[in-house]
Protein backbone atom coordinates (compact mmCIF):
# COMPACT_ATOMS: atom_id res chain seq x y z
CA UNK A 1 0.00 0.00 0.00
CA UNK A 2 1.78 2.85 -0.89
CA UNK A 3 -0.16 5.56 0.09
CA UNK A 4 0.27 4.35 3.32
CA UNK A 5 3.63 4.05 3.22
CA UNK A 6 4.05 7.96 2.08
CA UNK A 7 1.96 8.94 4.75
CA UNK A 8 4.12 7.41 7.33
CA UNK A 9 6.79 8.41 6.11
CA UNK A 10 5.64 12.20 6.79
CA UNK A 11 3.34 12.26 9.38
CA UNK A 12 4.87 8.39 11.29
CA UNK A 13 5.82 10.24 14.52
CA UNK A 14 1.92 10.94 15.29
CA UNK A 15 1.75 7.55 16.12
CA UNK A 16 -0.29 6.65 19.26
CA UNK A 17 1.80 3.53 21.11
CA UNK A 18 -0.70 1.37 23.14
CA UNK A 19 -4.06 2.75 21.53
CA UNK A 20 -5.94 -0.05 21.81
CA UNK A 21 -4.84 -0.53 25.25
CA UNK A 22 -6.11 2.92 25.94
CA UNK A 23 -9.25 2.17 24.28
CA UNK A 24 -9.85 -0.78 26.58
CA UNK A 25 -8.69 0.34 29.61
CA UNK A 26 -11.48 3.22 29.12
CA UNK A 27 -14.43 1.04 27.82
CA UNK A 28 -13.75 -0.42 31.41
CA UNK A 29 -14.06 2.81 33.37
CA UNK A 30 -17.05 3.68 31.43
CA UNK A 31 -18.50 0.64 31.95
CA UNK A 32 -18.43 0.67 35.95
CA UNK A 33 -18.91 4.36 35.69
CA UNK A 34 -22.78 3.59 33.59
CA UNK A 35 -23.12 0.36 36.20
CA UNK A 36 -22.57 2.02 39.42
CA UNK A 37 -21.90 5.74 39.38
CA UNK A 38 -23.74 7.68 36.67
CA UNK A 39 -26.46 6.45 33.75
CA UNK A 40 -26.42 9.58 32.12
CA UNK A 41 -23.01 8.50 30.66
CA UNK A 42 -24.75 6.47 28.36
CA UNK A 43 -27.06 8.86 26.92
CA UNK A 44 -23.51 11.55 26.19
CA UNK A 45 -21.22 8.96 25.01
CA UNK A 46 -22.96 7.37 21.93
CA UNK A 47 -22.34 9.01 18.23
CA UNK A 48 -26.15 10.29 17.40
CA UNK A 49 -26.26 12.96 14.22
CA UNK A 50 -28.52 14.66 16.85
CA UNK A 51 -25.83 15.60 19.06
CA UNK A 52 -23.33 16.69 16.24
CA UNK A 53 -25.67 19.08 15.08
CA UNK A 54 -25.72 20.40 18.84
CA UNK A 55 -22.01 20.65 19.17
CA UNK A 56 -21.53 17.61 21.07
CA UNK A 57 -17.79 17.06 18.79
CA UNK A 58 -16.62 15.23 21.70
CA UNK A 59 -19.23 12.16 20.47
CA UNK A 60 -16.70 11.59 17.30
CA UNK A 61 -14.04 10.01 19.54
CA UNK A 62 -16.54 8.80 22.38
CA UNK A 63 -18.61 5.87 20.97
CA UNK A 64 -15.46 4.68 20.84
CA UNK A 65 -15.46 4.27 24.63
CA UNK A 66 -18.93 2.63 24.98
CA UNK A 67 -18.22 -0.73 26.48
CA UNK A 68 -20.24 -4.17 25.49
CA UNK A 69 -23.57 -3.89 27.34
CA UNK A 70 -23.87 -6.08 29.54
CA UNK A 71 -24.20 -6.38 33.60
CA UNK A 72 -21.83 -9.67 33.41
CA UNK A 73 -18.23 -8.97 34.45
CA UNK A 74 -17.33 -12.08 33.09
CA UNK A 75 -18.69 -11.72 29.69
CA UNK A 76 -17.66 -7.76 29.96
CA UNK A 77 -13.65 -9.24 30.68
CA UNK A 78 -14.19 -11.94 27.33
CA UNK A 79 -15.19 -9.24 25.42
CA UNK A 80 -12.42 -7.15 26.46
CA UNK A 81 -9.80 -9.80 26.54
CA UNK A 82 -10.39 -10.67 22.91
CA UNK A 83 -10.37 -7.18 21.51
CA UNK A 84 -6.95 -6.75 23.43
CA UNK A 85 -5.73 -9.86 22.04
CA UNK A 86 -6.42 -9.19 18.55
CA UNK A 87 -6.01 -5.28 18.55
CA UNK A 88 -2.51 -5.90 20.05
CA UNK A 89 -1.44 -8.02 17.77
CA UNK A 90 -2.48 -6.03 14.94
CA UNK A 91 -0.85 -3.06 16.33
CA UNK A 92 2.60 -4.72 16.95
CA UNK A 93 2.26 -6.26 13.05
CA UNK A 94 1.71 -2.59 11.84
CA UNK A 95 3.25 -0.25 13.94
CA UNK A 96 1.28 2.42 16.13
CA UNK A 97 0.78 4.68 12.82
CA UNK A 98 -0.69 1.94 10.81
CA UNK A 99 -2.98 0.66 13.52
CA UNK A 100 -3.83 4.60 14.24
CA UNK A 101 -4.82 5.30 10.54
CA UNK A 102 -7.14 1.56 10.43
CA UNK A 103 -8.82 2.81 13.51
CA UNK A 104 -9.37 6.58 11.95
CA UNK A 105 -10.80 5.39 8.64
CA UNK A 106 -12.94 3.45 10.56
CA UNK A 107 -14.12 6.78 12.68
CA UNK A 108 -14.54 8.03 9.36
CA UNK A 109 -16.89 5.59 8.19
CA UNK A 110 -18.80 5.96 11.41
CA UNK A 111 -18.95 9.48 11.30
CA UNK A 112 -20.63 9.02 8.22
CA UNK A 113 -22.97 6.46 8.68
CA UNK A 114 -23.94 8.98 11.34
CA UNK A 115 -24.43 11.64 9.16
CA UNK A 116 -26.63 9.06 6.71
CA UNK A 117 -29.06 7.32 9.23
CA UNK A 118 -28.89 9.22 12.46
CA UNK A 119 -26.58 7.12 14.26
CA UNK A 120 -22.88 5.58 14.39
CA UNK A 121 -21.50 2.83 16.19
CA UNK A 122 -18.23 1.09 17.08
CA UNK A 123 -18.80 -2.13 16.73
CA UNK A 124 -18.65 -2.65 12.97
CA UNK A 125 -14.91 -1.27 14.14
CA UNK A 126 -13.49 -3.61 16.41
CA UNK A 127 -15.07 -6.85 13.68
CA UNK A 128 -13.46 -5.18 11.18
CA UNK A 129 -10.37 -5.45 13.48
CA UNK A 130 -11.02 -9.49 13.78
CA UNK A 131 -11.10 -9.59 10.08
CA UNK A 132 -7.70 -7.88 9.76
CA UNK A 133 -6.52 -10.51 12.11
CA UNK A 134 -8.11 -13.43 10.14
CA UNK A 135 -7.49 -12.41 6.95
CA UNK A 136 -3.80 -12.00 7.87
CA UNK A 137 -2.89 -15.19 9.85
CA UNK A 138 -5.63 -17.70 8.87
CA UNK A 139 -4.24 -20.04 9.90
CA UNK A 140 -3.28 -19.91 13.34
CA UNK A 141 -5.39 -21.95 15.64
CA UNK A 142 -7.07 -20.75 18.75
CA UNK A 143 -9.27 -22.31 21.61
CA UNK A 144 -12.46 -21.38 20.92
CA UNK A 145 -13.54 -21.40 24.12
CA UNK A 146 -10.96 -22.19 25.41
CA UNK A 147 -11.68 -25.52 24.71
CA UNK A 148 -11.90 -26.17 21.12
CA UNK A 149 -9.42 -26.14 18.74
CA UNK A 150 -9.90 -23.78 15.37
CA UNK A 151 -8.30 -22.14 12.52
CA UNK A 152 -9.11 -18.13 12.68
CA UNK A 153 -10.51 -18.69 8.81
CA UNK A 154 -13.14 -20.78 9.87
CA UNK A 155 -13.70 -17.94 12.94
CA UNK A 156 -13.65 -15.55 9.82
CA UNK A 157 -16.05 -17.17 7.59
CA UNK A 158 -18.60 -17.38 10.81
CA UNK A 159 -17.91 -13.84 11.38
CA UNK A 160 -18.50 -12.60 8.02
CA UNK A 161 -21.93 -14.80 7.97
CA UNK A 162 -22.98 -13.04 10.85
CA UNK A 163 -22.28 -10.12 9.03
CA UNK A 164 -24.26 -10.33 5.89
CA UNK A 165 -26.94 -12.02 8.05
CA UNK A 166 -27.18 -8.69 10.47
CA UNK A 167 -26.81 -6.77 7.57
CA UNK A 168 -29.66 -8.44 5.34
CA UNK A 169 -32.28 -8.24 8.40
CA UNK A 170 -31.10 -5.37 9.70
CA UNK A 171 -32.81 -1.59 8.82
CA UNK A 172 -30.99 1.21 7.33
CA UNK A 173 -29.05 2.68 10.17
CA UNK A 174 -27.53 -1.03 10.75
CA UNK A 175 -27.01 -1.72 7.12
CA UNK A 176 -25.29 1.81 6.95
CA UNK A 177 -23.49 1.49 10.35
CA UNK A 178 -22.05 -2.20 9.28
CA UNK A 179 -20.88 -1.31 5.86
CA UNK A 180 -19.10 1.90 6.81
CA UNK A 181 -17.84 0.09 10.07
CA UNK A 182 -15.81 -2.21 7.98
CA UNK A 183 -14.05 0.73 6.35
CA UNK A 184 -10.59 0.37 7.25
CA UNK A 185 -10.83 -3.40 6.15
CA UNK A 186 -12.06 -2.82 2.69
CA UNK A 187 -9.05 0.30 2.08
CA UNK A 188 -6.55 -1.87 4.09
CA UNK A 189 -7.27 -5.45 2.42
CA UNK A 190 -10.05 -4.46 -0.33
CA UNK A 191 -7.68 -5.13 -3.48
CA UNK A 192 -5.93 -7.68 -2.06
CA UNK A 193 -9.69 -9.73 -1.48
CA UNK A 194 -10.82 -8.79 -4.64
CA UNK A 195 -7.52 -10.08 -6.18
CA UNK A 196 -7.20 -13.41 -4.51
CA UNK A 197 -11.47 -13.87 -4.85
CA UNK A 198 -11.06 -13.29 -8.88
CA UNK A 199 -7.99 -15.95 -8.51
CA UNK A 200 -10.09 -18.50 -6.84
CA UNK A 201 -13.12 -17.65 -9.25
CA UNK A 202 -10.50 -18.23 -12.10
CA UNK A 203 -9.18 -21.61 -10.57
CA UNK A 204 -12.23 -22.89 -9.82
CA UNK A 205 -13.37 -22.42 -13.67
CA UNK A 206 -10.37 -24.04 -14.74
CA UNK A 207 -10.84 -27.21 -12.54
CA UNK A 208 -14.30 -26.95 -14.23
CA UNK A 209 -13.30 -27.60 -18.02
CA UNK A 210 -10.91 -29.65 -16.88
CA UNK A 211 -13.35 -32.22 -14.93
CA UNK A 212 -15.45 -31.72 -18.62
CA UNK A 213 -12.94 -32.55 -21.17
CA UNK A 214 -11.64 -35.65 -18.79
CA UNK A 215 -14.89 -36.45 -17.34
CA UNK A 216 -14.03 -36.92 -14.48
CA UNK A 217 -14.68 -35.33 -10.94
Amino acid sequence: MRWIDRLERRFGRYGIPNLMNAILIGQFLVWFLILFVNKDLLVLLPLYRDGLAHGQIWRVVSFLFLPPLTTSILQLLLTLYFRWWVGNALERAWGDFRFLVYLVIGVIGAVLSCLISGAGSASGIFLSLFFAYAWMWPDQQVLLFFVIPIRMKWMGYAAAAVWVLEFLQGGLSAKVSLLFGIAGFLVFFGPEMFHFIRQEIVSYRRRRDWEKRTGRK
